[in-house]
């Protein structure tokens, strides 16, 4: 898939559409340990492969918080903004992990632009309905909206 690439001020004339999906990214022991690392969260069902194989899901699955993270990186496969000089992640609303995601799963975004607006600051604020699927599984990892700042090289 091709990004949709536009300006700071096109973002704010987009209106809502679909922005598609990404490929797929490969969740795996290795890049959830980093996480655990880096958040101090070494719950078991995250870190030991042995105890997990006897819990819940029969495997080690991804920190929610990780596949979250994600967001910004897989999002860049559907939209770039090309004279952003600056962008922000500025909040998410309703985010729900309505599935847990195995590792040695995949996952991708499926995203839209919900909605765009000039800012008095000179940006523009737009939310992104967000759906991380996992390959294989009818129901979402995550669900909810996510919402960025964008400003341009020079103020408009």
């Amino acid at each position: 898939m091709t990004a949709l690439q536009t300006t700071v001020a096109g973002l704010a004339e987009l209106g809502p559409r679909t922005l598609g999906v990404t490929e797929w990214v490969g969740i795996e022991q290795h890049r959830v340990n980093q996480f655990a690392d880096a958040t101090d969260d070494h719950q078991w069902i995250h870190v030991d492969p042995e105890r997990a194989a006897v819990g819940p899901f029969g495997t080690t699955i991804a920190h929610g918080y990780l596949t979250l993270s994600l967001l910004p990186r897989m999002l860049e496969q559907l939209i770039q903004v090309t004279d952003q000089v600056r962008g922000t992640n500025y909040g998410i609303d309703r985010v729900r992990f309505t599935n847990p995601v195995p590792v040695g799963s995949h996952i991708r975004l499926a995203a839209e632009l919900a909605e765009a607006k000039i800012r008095d600051d000179g940006g523009v604020q737009y939310k992104v309905a967000v759906r991380v699927e996992i390959r294989g599984e009818d129901r979402p990892a995550m669900i909810g909206e996510s919402i960025y700042l964008a400003y341009a090289t020079h103020a408009e």
